[in-house]
């Protein structure tokens, strides 16, 4: 047989020619009105039936690639400006509009990475805060006196070094609402870190610390990678455990699962440790003791402004120096930062660039909690509203359109591709 009879197609009875892949089809087998070869793809499904995914709409903004990815410091400054804003204002519809915003960035830039998903136990975490808050007003009594009784509780006495403090007793409507505007701005403040646990990359995150938190990055980094490692050797003794009939539960089983990865934990340190050395980890350069002391002299202060600023600004009474102080103690911890970073040199291998769309990400931040600032220096009332009388609360226009600048990141930040959702193909008709 020649070996043009060889690749000549052959027929058997009650079968269509076997045809090799990617050959044009015979007139009999073509669909009509078509030309060419009609070899369907290899993820194509039988002709006439929907496609087995769906297409998901384009992002407002740009699609993110390695090349325009954003730098996760922004998104953390982002995020704070946003908690920062909320910290100043309890008035409930400001807060529900800051959650608002930060949840529908989250949900418009969000990746499919695992450290991604931490957004929704942050608003679980958010609402449990709510809730004990709430539970803490009407066992423990409110400090705000009202009129308005809900509902009288059995009063547990205490002894008369517990003044001041109650179990149980008259529930009222005003330290109901005092304890949920509280709760509320205590949630919302969960929502902005978790935000910002959603959206940054910790390990690219880590990566681009300054070289003065070179060692602290790198702990971190190990910890992060090794923890997934515990848990998968806890999963894997405890189910042979099962499987050889022993109990894996309680003092014992918590005994004979622990010693192990413990043991395998210390082995992987060693080794890691011996690999990290091997490869230069570790190594400082010469710098000379008056820039050490005035490395030191510069952190210390600067987190000494740093913890002044945060309290004034935090206290109705530090509005003045907050802000100033504040900004002082950054600069200097920066300063300290930058000269620390100076004993540890080291190159970053493709390191995140701070582009415009970062600035602009970080920038609306930073403008959303310095208006927020500004308002609540302007009109503290509209940002804090009382409970004594009980009226309903406003919306203050200026404040809502500053929280609304935080929508920024939604249209200028490069979104992230998703995987599309596999559809079922619909079931033949017999």
């Amino acid at each position: 047989m020649s070996k043009g009879d060889r690749e000549r197609p052959t027929t058997t009875a009650g079968r269509r020619p076997a045809v090799r892949w990617g050959s044009p089809l015979s007139e009999k087998d073509r669909i009509p009105g078509t030309v060419g070869p009609q070899r369907p793809a290899p993820d194509a499904g039988p002709p006439g039936r929907a496609s087995r995914s769906r297409t998901l709409p384009g992002p407002p903004g740009p699609w993110a690639t390695r090349a325009n990815a954003l730098h996760p410091g922004a998104w953390w400054i982002w995020a704070l400006g946003l908690g920062t804003a909320a910290s100043r204002t309890t008035n409930p519809l400001l807060l529900a509009l800051l959650m608002a915003v930060a949840g529908f960035v989250v949900a418009t830039h969000r990746t499919d990475a695992p450290w991604a998903r931490s957004y929704t136990a942050f608003v679980k975490l958010a609402a449990a805060v709510l809730l004990i808050r709430l539970a803490f007003a009407v066992f423990l009594g409110s400090p705000i006196p009202g009129t308005h009784v809900i509902v009288t509780l059995p009063e547990i006495p205490l002894p008369h070094w517990a003044q001041g403090v109650r179990i149980g007793g008259r529930v009222t409507a005003e330290g109901l609402l005092f304890a949920l505007y509280d709760g509320l701005k205590l949630a919302a403040l969960l929502v902005c870190v978790g935000a910002a646990n959603a959206l940054a990359n910790p390990a690219r995150l880590l990566k681009s610390l300054p070289g003065a938190l070179y060692e602290a990055g790198v702990a971190v980094v190990v910890a992060l990678t090794f923890a997934p490692h515990l848990i998968a050797d806890v999963q894997r003794l405890r189910a042979a455990r099962r499987l050889r009939g022993r109990p894996d539960r309680g003092l014992r089983g918590l005994l004979h699962v622990g010693l192990p990865v413990l043991e395998g934990a210390l082995e992987r340190s060693v080794a890691l440790a011996a690999a990290m050395d091997a490869r230069g980890y570790g190594r400082t350069a010469e710098v000379p003791a008056a820039v050490r002391r005035t490395t030191g002299a510069l952190t210390l202060g600067g987190l000494l402004g740093v913890c002044a600023g945060t309290y004034g600004l935090l206290t109705a009474a530090g509005d003045s120096y907050g802000l100033p102080v504040l900004l002082a103690g950054l600069g200097a911890a920066l300063g300290g930062l930058w000269l620390g970073g100076r004993r540890s040199p080291r190159t970053r291998y493709r390191p995140d660039r701070w582009g415009a769309r970062a600035w602009l990400v970080a920038g609306s931040g930073v403008a959303v909690a310095a208006l927020m600032i500004l308002a609540a220096s302007q009109d503290p009332a509209g940002l804090r509203p009382g409970v004594v009388p009980l009226v309903a609360p406003d919306l203050p226009l200026r404040p809502a359109a500053a929280i609304l600048l935080g929508l920024l990141p939604a249209f200028t930040a490069p979104a992230p591709r998703r995987t599309p959702a596999p559809v079922p193909a619909p079931e033949e008709s017999s």
